[in-house]
């Protein structure tokens, strides 16, 4: 059985949620078997988010992650927090102008960073959807769930409005890590 786990981590307010739900219907439409989890800090915006979504190929026995493959941290506080579950040969997206990795971590551990937010500004003069960008950019970088089925995911998920702004976002993720040479663009 191929089981995936993966943790996305940020402020409440950035969309850290939306795109596990997001990732998690998405697998879904892709015919696979999901289970997401979500969890907040006290306050809604401002404080910790998170969102757990595990892809399998055959019905899922525990619905939470033990042992992450991938990781995307938003902010300083959720890569803190969960870089530890990350398995050693795993991935981590963060969001460079946010995060800032300060301990060695192992050896084989990818570390991939994006500037979601720029990108989000600078592309949308929207900062709220550096989510769609970070997702694009995991997409891209792992396959863990196709293109088209996040697009169709955004379209059914999204405030009414909003759905072809997520998708240029997610497209736009999807290009900055389809750039990079041999798939990762700076790691460290």
């Amino acid at each position: 059985m191929t089981r995936t786990e993966i943790i996305i981590g940020g402020f409440g307010g950035q969309g850290s949620v939306l795109a596990g739900v997001i990732l998690g219907r998405a697998a879904a439409y892709d015919g696979k078997k999901v289970a997401q989890s979500r969890s907040y800090g006290a306050e809604a915006r401002g404080g910790a988010a998170r969102s757990e979504v595990v892809i399998a190929d055959e019905e899922i026995d525990y619905p939470l992650v033990i042992t992450a493959d991938y990781l995307v941290a938003m902010s300083q506080p959720a890569f803190e927090r969960y870089v530890s579950k990350v398995k050693a040969s795993g991935l981590v997206v963060i969001e460079e102008d946010l995060v800032r990795p300060e301990r060695k971590l192992p050896e084989n551990l990818k570390l991939v960073k994006v500037p979601a937010t720029k990108i989000a500004s600078r592309e949308f003069g929207r900062p709220m959807v550096a989510n769609m960008v970070m997702l694009g950019a995991l997409a891209a970088l792992t396959g863990v769930v196709t293109i088209d089925s996040l697009i169709k995911s955004i379209r059914a998920s999204v405030s009414k409005g909003m759905e072809e702004i997520n998708v240029a976002a997610l497209k736009k993720g999807q290009e900055y890590t389809s750039a990079m040479v041999g798939g990762v663009h700076e790691t460290s």
